[in-house]
């Protein structure tokens, strides 16, 4: 065990986390050079697409220094604020971290977010330089940065470059220097966490864990500690880039076991695996995941709805931060109410639904779930506008406030001041962090970050700003439900919570959208935005009429009107029994609306 050590590299989004990752397995020799690719840890096609990490990998790495052998424990962790549950588990299967700056953007947001939660797991921190042979690298600047926020010297920082390979061979003695081996002991009962887990068609569902006291060999009858069930360990074994087989696996080592589960409830991501013969306590994991935005998903055909609970299922043990459960809407049939931890995991799951288990799925509009407080004094969650209850019925309202921290350099205070007290935000604190980056402190409402808020951030800072946040409790709000009639029926599925002041604005919007996206028919369509009973805005789509006056030339006018009141009547007619379809744009429209 003294030779093992298990860490992760974590960073601000696109600071080189994955690039310094293929360094290192080349270094190590643990990938053949025929094998090798740029991200060769980010498996999934959205991930090469977007250049993001959106799954934490783990991979183990052999590695000698000084004749003895040690066994290295990676795992390369996502950056995007979206993914913060990730890197949590990633943490608490580590005892270090490397923590990774870029040499030419210099600390951002989520740098110091992630560092604070690996300090909370009492983590060995290594700080790295990245990307040092870029030409604005500012290395002397970055180095003050880093000796002001850890408090270390600046010759323990390590300078690299995850392109060209420089500091590789430093990083990897600076491992085994610095993190400590794991503690526990291969005598004590069996505890394993179990930090991911991925299904398999052919296999069902396949555990990752580490170990942190006792040893598992393949045959062992374990038991999941949250569900009480016992099952037999058809195979255990380590990740490489593969799985490898083992017939056990140490104390202290990350590893992988299939037990030939089919059913995804039987596995919860924080759980405890030990043996069912001697068992032993469950460990204290991770905390729950908090969902910040709800949406719902539908089939398009509603006879698909048993499918797509399926691969919702199966989607979850990828992705533990996926909360669903049932809704059934008017307009769409049944679908699920599904909880995302932000806007881009909300677009990677419906991107991952339609590419990897061929659900086309239509999304209702994102929200955040409000307290209504009731005449009665009961308190109702409201995750979506089908919830609210009646205005008459509702004492007060509210909703979930957020404090945002925004780090960005001093030229665009204006900019992001301007942005974010149009949103309703408080400014709390404003410092500098050197002479040209500044850290802002708002309060702000949940809801007004949901939409586009991170896209504005980004245009009106040159990309040069980086957000993080965290939630601080609900606030009385003016919120009301607006819901979008199709010739008087309302579409429960483009209703929407929004706060009073914005309420006109939006409607109005929203109803421009529609006019451009709805389908013309034979006869004419209001469409209308409306709280309570007041209409707040309008549009008409006008009906597709045939020239029926086509057939007079010349003549008298009245031949003509007599044609134009007839047709004028079956339009009428027409209205009354006709239905209106709305595509599956409409409803992705919403989302996209200025």
């Amino acid at each position: 065990m003294k030779n093992i050590r298990n860490f992760c590299i974590i960073a601000h989004i696109d600071h080189g986390k994955s690039t310094l990752a293929d360094r290192l397995l080349e270094h190590t020799k643990t990938i053949h050079e025929r094998k090798m690719q740029d991200q060769v840890l980010d498996n999934m096609d959205l991930e090469r697409e977007k250049g993001i990490t959106i799954k934490s990998h783990a991979v183990q790495l052999d590695y000698k220094l000084n004749g003895e052998h040690y066994t290295l424990n990676l795992i390369d962790t996502p950056g995007h604020v979206d993914f913060s549950y990730e890197v949590s588990r990633a943490l608490a299967a580590c005892e270090g971290a490397l923590l990774l700056i870029d040499a030419s953007q210099g600390i951002q947001a989520q740098t110091i977010s992630n560092l604070y939660l690996a300090l909370d797991n009492d983590l060995e921190i290594i700080p790295v330089i990245n990307k040092i042979d870029m030409e604005g690298a500012k290395v002397p600047e970055v180095t003050d940065q880093i000796v002001d926020l850890i408090g270390c010297k600046p010759e323990e920082i390590l300078l690299a470059s995850g392109k060209s390979g420089i500091g590789i061979e430093e990083i990897l003695q600076a491992v085994v220097a610095k993190i400590p081996a794991p503690k526990g002991s291969e005598a004590a009962p069996l505890q394993a966490l179990i930090f991911d887990s991925v299904f398999n068609s052919f296999r069902g569902i396949i555990v990752y864990y580490r170990l942190l006291n006792g040893n598992l060999k393949k045959g062992d009858k374990i038991r999941f500690c949250a569900t009480g069930e016992d099952y037999e360990a058809m195979e255990v074994g380590i990740l490489r880039l593969d799985m490898e087989e083992r017939k056990e696996v140490k104390c202290g080592d990350v590893g992988y076991i299939i037990t030939g589960i089919k059913n995804a409830k039987e596995v919860k991501v924080g759980d405890t695996i030990t043996l069912a013969s001697n068992p032993g306590e469950a460990i204290k994991g991770f905390e729950e995941v908090k969902p910040m935005v709800f949406a719902g998903i539908f089939p398009v055909i509603t006879e698909d709805f048993e499918e797509l609970r399926d691969c919702m299922e199966k989607l979850q043990l990828n992705d533990a931060s996926l909360t669903f459960e049932l809704e059934t809407s008017q307009a769409l049939g049944f679908g699920f109410r599904c909880g995302f931890l932000g806007l881009l995991h909300m677009e990677i799951i419906q991107e991952r639904l339609e590419r990897e288990y061929n659900q086309t799925v239509i999304t209702t509009v994102p929200n955040v779930s409000f307290i209504a407080y009731t005449t009665r004094d009961e308190k109702i969650i409201v995750n979506n506008p089908a919830e609210m209850p009646d205005t008459t019925k509702i004492e007060r309202i509210e909703e979930p406030f957020i404090k945002a921290q925004i780090i960005t350099q001093s030229e665009y205070i204006g900019n992001i001041m301007t942005l974010c007290l149009g949103k309703r935000g408080i400014l709390i604190n404003q410092s500098y962090l050197t002479t040209s980056r500044v850290e802002l402190i708002f309060e702000m409402p949940l809801t007004e970050i949901v939409f586009d808020f991170y896209d504005k951030l980004k245009s009106q800072t040159r990309g040069y700003a980086s957000f993080d946040y965290s939630p601080i409790g609900y606030r009385e709000a003016d919120i009301v439900k607006m819901d979008i009639l199709l010739n008087s029926e309302k579409v429960d599925a483009l209703s929407a919570l929004i706060h009073r002041s914005r309420s006109q604005d939006f409607g109005r919007k929203l109803c421009e959208k529609l006019k451009e996206l709805l389908p013309r028919q034979q006869f004419q369509i209001a469409i209308q935005a409306a709280i309570g009973a007041k209409v707040i805005a309008r549009e008409n789509i006008s009906a597709i009429r045939k020239d029926v006056t086509a057939k007079c030339y010349g003549g008298d006018i009245s031949r003509k009107r007599k044609l134009l009141e007839k047709q004028k009547e079956g339009k009428k007619r027409m209205r009354q029994i006709g239905t209106v379809e709305v595509p599956q744009e409409a409803f992705l429209a919403v989302l996209k609306l200025d």
